[in-house]
């Protein structure tokens, strides 16, 4: 039976381990695009109690639920790394799942999903722009993005690989590569004989230049590129007068009124990119961590409950994994110091 769709919305992906990002995520699509805006979530794995209660009083919000949907982009993920000639053996060395970050692939869902048109946002980012523009794009376009993920082509393909340019010629390796945490496209861009077909090439030798590490940011790259789609990135088009950048990396971005500004220019979107989710968790526990525009997530964070906000205490300081050696050290002495105090003489 043919599924009841509705014309457009965002998609975006998590689970309760990710909630802080996702309650400030939806936040920010409320104030950007208005309370009724419709919204899709793809459960990263089976931990979602707290989403669910958080979402029961936002009816415009819904967590996906189609289990034989699941199952199959499950499936179409899990086939192509069976043929991947190394990434188990790499994946070894980093975890005991059989599949590498698995649940990051359940964003393929909107392939089939509740909207004929969509933006997917990674849960790590804050909405700043109308996406309504973005969404419109649709009518000459299959595949929209707005980042500057050409420049690094190691996080997309295995770009050492000597079969990599006999897949793709050197302009499009240099143009046409993304990001996959922020995107626009449609509903069935790809058939099912498009899988499979790219599938077999896949499993003809062709897995071998996808990059094991970042899962579905390389799948998606490959079927963009291998299947032909009509294909835009803003930030290649637009006049570099007009274009901004997206990623908290960036650090002269000015915040007025809680919207994030790159020279002047109105961000569409503010990446998180990098920072782990577990800092997240921990500044909404009260932990006065520093972090790259902690203030604009915040107060998206806390935009209907600002008496949760945590109230943070003495100086703030970098978490200990963002720590340099020299740091940790300095760290380590004061801490030492002050438990010691005056029964251990500290040597310089």
């Amino acid at each position: 039976m043919e599924k009841t769709t509705i014309p457009y919305g965002i998609c975006t992906l998590g689970n309760d381990h990710v909630y802080d990002q996702i309650i400030a995520l939806l936040n920010s699509i409320e104030v950007m695009m208005g309370a009724d805006f419709p919204v899709c979530i793809f459960p990263y794995d089976d931990r979602i109690e707290r989403l669910t209660a958080a979402i029961a009083d936002r009816p415009n919000v819904q967590i996906y639920q189609d289990a034989e949907s699941i199952a199959y982009w499950d499936h179409q993920a899990q086939r192509i790394w069976n043929v991947h000639p190394t990434a188990a053996a790499t994946w070894q060395r980093v975890t005991t799942d059989k599949y590498h970050r698995m649940g990051t692939h359940r964003r393929f869902c909107a392939f089939d999903g509740p909207f004929e048109r969509f933006v997917y946002m990674d849960a790590d980012i804050l909405l700043m722009n109308d996406v309504r523009p973005i969404l419109a794009q649709l009518d000459q376009y299959d595949w929209y993005v707005y980042d500057f993920q050409y420049s690094d082509l190691s996080h997309v393909y295995d770009h050492k690989n000597p079969r990599l340019r006999s897949v793709f010629d050197a302009d499009r390796l240099a143009q046409d590569i993304f990001c996959s945490g922020f995107y626009a496209t449609k509903r069935n861009v790809f058939s099912a004989a498009q899988l499979d077909e790219m599938w077999q090439h896949l499993a003809n030798g062709e897995a071998q230049i996808l990059y094991c590490m970042a899962p579905d940011q390389t799948i998606l790259n490959y079927w963009v590129m291998r299947s032909g789609i009509k294909f835009y990135n803003a930030a290649r088009e637009i006049p570099a007068s007009a274009a901004t950048g997206c990623c908290v990396t960036s650090d002269h971005f000015k915040t007025v009124d809680n919207i994030v500004y790159d020279r002047g220019k109105r961000l569409t979107y503010l990446h998180y990119i990098g920072l782990p989710s577990g800092l997240f968790r921990e500044i909404c526990a009260g932990q006065n961590w520093i972090c790259a525009y902690r203030e604009v997530f915040l107060h998206y964070r806390y935009l209907h409950d600002p008496a949760s906000r945590p109230p943070f205490i003495g100086e703030p300081k970098y978490p200990p994994s963002r720590q340099s050696h020299k740091q940790r050290l300095i760290s380590q002495l004061k801490y030492y110091k002050s438990v010691l105090k005056p029964t251990v003489k500290l040597v310089r």
